[in-house]
């Protein structure tokens, strides 16, 4: 019975599939234990007081979901807000590499699978030779010569034809002790981090694109207060100045009262100048021109801008964060790397074989007879490597410890994370309240002063201090209104929230 490709084919599969099912050295997986406590500092704050009424928190995301389930749709309740983020997340370039390191991720994995597997490929060949005069023939002429073509070129020489078309595979590896295997899963952890460093990166956008949008809106109230004070400071100054014609005041008032404004002139343009410059950072972020026709922006001081977030969780909430995972999976794939290494200390046996047809004519190729078959199975036992393996086994070691320490790291910065951002929660919250009754006071203050002055009870430079001191509470107070909805995104994104889409309709 002739022997064909089918036959090496029901060969080798029993062994390669005894390979897949063979030993592997790779050492047992186990997660290590979280370095950081159980539960968030007693100085990171309690649950959230209430911004709002009962109706607004009706629009709040159920408790029952954590942190890093609820959709950014959910958190986020401005609707420029929300078309921003859309918008980032189509074109954002940071964005897009990291959607397409994971696709050339997933690639490189399945280029290392189909090592497990032997590749099979068919060859199609023409050989022609010239014999020398002494009558030797070539290796590959030996045991076909009569299946061969011998052509006569002259009385001391003949050349020789032949043809062949066989299938088979060449130097296939049987993964006997699971080195195919190793580099496999090693592939598929570094594929799966970087899956996740994919989404690290998107909550890191979505987190981005909020900050230098409230950015903007403290830039654009700051511009309106300063226009406010300006216009203010531009009829005291009038209004002291005819008082000065009237004979009511000296000139030192009003040179006192001009000099504020030209601080709030001087304000104003660098107001102005940082608001271009943020509104161009988030141009960057979306990757686009903010489009005109969104909705108009809000007031910072506006509520119910972000949702309240569930904190009462336990502190392993960060271990579902897409940067711990991916650091857990680069962990993996460095203990995978160690079975690699360890294999390479053991036997490795290659198979080549082919089966097909070969004539000393085309026509005859495919004739009766002219089967041909090879089968060559090797085997390599490494005996000296001048240390190599050794070498390689222990740096696997070593990167594996690298990962470990990488990765409890990891934990513990995504832990300072969220418990810098509970406890500026609670803290923001009292700052806020305390500037508020200040900004009040300070406005009163302001009010009598210059009542005061216009009955000529007292100088303009009561007034100016006072003008002055109000002035500066009240940017105070955007600045620590921004800095709270900058430290509620900083939480949301500390605990792992922005990857998903979903809004409370949709669960």
């Amino acid at each position: 019975m002739r022997p064909t490709l089918s036959a090496l084919v029901a060969l080798v599969a029993p062994l390669a599939v005894a390979s897949l099912g063979a030993c592997t050295m790779m050492p047992h997986y186990e997660r290590p234990a979280s370095p950081v406590p159980a539960s968030w500092p007693q100085d990171a704050g309690a649950a959230p007081k209430s911004r709002d009424t009962s109706a607004s928190a009706a629009a709040q995301p159920p408790q029952s979901f954590a942190a890093d389930q609820i959709g950014w749709l959910d958190f986020f309740l401005d609707a420029r807000l929300r078309e921003l983020i859309g918008i980032a997340l189509e074109n954002n370039r940071d964005l897009r590499i990291a959607v397409l390191n994971v696709a050339a991720s997933e690639a490189q994995f399945r280029v290392e699978r189909s090592n497990l597997f032997p590749s099979i490929s068919a060859t199609g060949a023409e050989i022609v030779e010239k014999l020398p005069p002494n009558g030797a023939l070539p290796l590959n002429a030996i045991g076909s010569s009569a299946r061969s073509t011998v052509i006569p070129t002259g009385p001391a020489s003949t050349t020789f034809r032949y043809f062949s078309a066989t299938a088979g595979f060449t130097n296939y590896e049987l993964d006997l002790f699971g080195r195919q295997r190793s580099l496999t899963t090693e592939a598929f952890e570094q594929y799966l981090a970087q899956y996740e460093s994919r989404r690290s990166t998107q909550i890191t956008l979505v987190s981005e694109v909020a900050t230098d949008y409230f950015a903007v809106l403290a830039d654009d109230a700051l511009v309106k207060l300063t226009e406010e004070t300006l216009k203010s400071e531009n009829e005291t100054y009038a209004l002291t100045q005819a008082m000065y014609e009237r004979d009511t005041t000296a000139l030192l008032s009003v040179r006192q009262a001009e000099s504020p404004v030209d601080a709030a002139r001087a304000s104003l343009a660098q107001y102005r100048r940082q608001l271009a410059e943020d509104r161009h950072a988030l141009t960057l972020v979306l990757g686009q021109e903010i489009p005109p026709g969104l909705a108009p922006e809000p007031d910072i001081d506006r509520e119910r801008l972000l949702a309240d977030l569930p904190v009462g969780l336990p502190s392993s909430l960060i271990e579902n964060r897409p940067d711990i995972l991916s650091a857990e999976h680069a962990l993996r794939a460095a203990n995978a790397n160690i079975g690699a290494a360890r294999a390479a200390f053991f036997p490795s046996i290659e198979l080549t074989g082919s089966a097909g047809t070969a004539s000393g004519r085309l026509r005859d190729l495919f004739s009766k007879g002219s089967g041909t078959w090879s089968f060559s199975p090797s085997i390599t036992l490494p005996i000296f490597t001048g240390g190599q393996n050794e070498a390689n086994l222990d740096l696997a070691d070593v990167e594996k410890k690298i990962q470990i320490a990488t990765y409890e790291q990891t934990i513990q910065t995504a832990f300072r994370e969220v418990a810098d951002a509970l406890s500026g929660r609670s803290t923001y919250r009292d700052q806020l309240q305390a500037q508020q009754a200040l900004v009040a006071a300070d406005a009163d203050a302001y009010r009598l002063s210059e009542l005061r002055f216009r009955q000529g009870v007292d100088s303009y430079l009561s007034t100016l201090d006072s003008e002055r001191s109000l002035f500066a509470a009240q940017q105070t107070l955007v600045a620590l209104r921004q800095a709270e909805l900058a430290n509620e995104v900083t939480l949301y994104k500390a605990l792992g929230g922005g990857w998903h889409k979903r809004t409370a309709s949709a669960r």
